[in-house]
């Protein structure tokens, strides 16, 4: 089709405003499904220590009549520590850009440290959910909190080669091996046994799909129309209670946490808090920090099952 003659075009136009949106897209990973379900407390120190204990063995015997009290000794608690640790994000912004009109933001600034917080929540979810093991530090070397995996002992279910030894202790991975519905039944029955009723189940995406191909699925009756099909598991219900499925970015892939969330705690030396940073120049620094470390309250509330594949 011919063009008109002389029609004046937008290529050969200089002034024609620009059209940029107000919306800011985004889809990095931003959920803490591990840190938002668990608890939370504050501690006065770097160090911190929570105390468990155990009743004593079950006794199904009865008393003779008349029967002379034999004292029994007086059940003790264990102490246990964990280490807090830092973690902050920042942001400078120039003099100028503070005083621009930037599209879709009031301030760079606000906008900047909006999500920086989500970083830093990300990163502490990152923190909480690994298997680091806690570390002191010093002068040089910077405190870690002993991570969730590297609490567990009584209930986890490990390839050959992985040593779980608990206490914070930094685990050994084993021989990866697939997810099993009879790896998840095995580590519920030990939780069972110990006391332990986990609620949450966190895994990674490749293993949240196998756990939907679980057999039991796929005899359930599904209520569907013609346009779709339910091919997913969010609650597995198993015979010591449901578990909610949760997918996360922030675990490791090889390892599916189950959380009891009320047997857990985020402890925080100092919650988040944003800091101005010294002026240098013409621009402006703020930063926001938090001092905070895991109580894994009773391992043997929750359960693992570790060396899992990824793919």
């Amino acid at each position: 089709m011919a063009k008109v003659t002389n029609a004046f075009d937008t290529y050969s136009a200089s002034s024609d405003r620009e059209d940029l949106s107000n919306i800011i897209y985004n889809i990095s990973p931003m959920q803490t499904p591990f840190m938002s379900s668990i608890g939370k407390r504050s501690i006065r120190n770097v160090v911190f220590d929570w105390q468990t204990e155990d009743l004593a063995s079950p006794v199904s015997t009865g008393e003779l009549e008349g029967f002379e009290l034999s004292r029994s000794a007086a059940v003790g608690t264990s102490r246990v520590s964990n280490v807090a640790m830092i973690s902050k994000r920042d942001a400078t912004v120039s003099g100028s850009q503070e005083s621009s009109d930037p599209a879709g933001k009031r301030s760079e600034m606000a906008h900047q440290l909006a999500i920086m917080s989500k970083a830093l929540k990300r990163d502490m979810e990152e923190a909480l959910c690994q298997n680091n093991g806690k570390t002191t530090g010093n002068a040089t070397t910077a405190r870690k909190t002993g991570a969730f995996e590297s609490w567990m002992k009584s209930n986890v279910n490990n390839a050959a080669g992985s040593t779980p030894t608990g206490g914070g202790t930094a685990p050994t991975d084993g021989t990866q091996r697939d997810l099993t519905e009879p790896l998840l039944k095995s580590v519920l029955q030990d939780c069972f046994e110990s006391g332990g009723e986990p609620t949450l189940a966190i895994c990674g995406p490749h293993n949240k799909q196998v756990i939907s191909g679980f057999t039991g699925r796929s005899q359930a009756r599904q209520m569907i129309d013609a346009n779709t099909v339910e091919a997913s598991v969010s609650i597995y219900s198993s015979d010591f209670g449901e578990l909610k499925i949760v997918p996360s970015n922030r675990s490791r892939e090889r390892s599916l946490l189950l959380v009891d969330p009320e047997m857990a705690k985020v402890s925080f030396l100092r919650d988040f808090k944003t800091v101005d940073i010294a002026t240098i120049g013409d621009a402006v620094t703020k930063m926001i920090v938090v001092e905070y470390g895991l109580e894994v309250s009773n391992e043997a509330a929750h359960g693992l099952v570790a060396d899992l594949n990824v793919s």
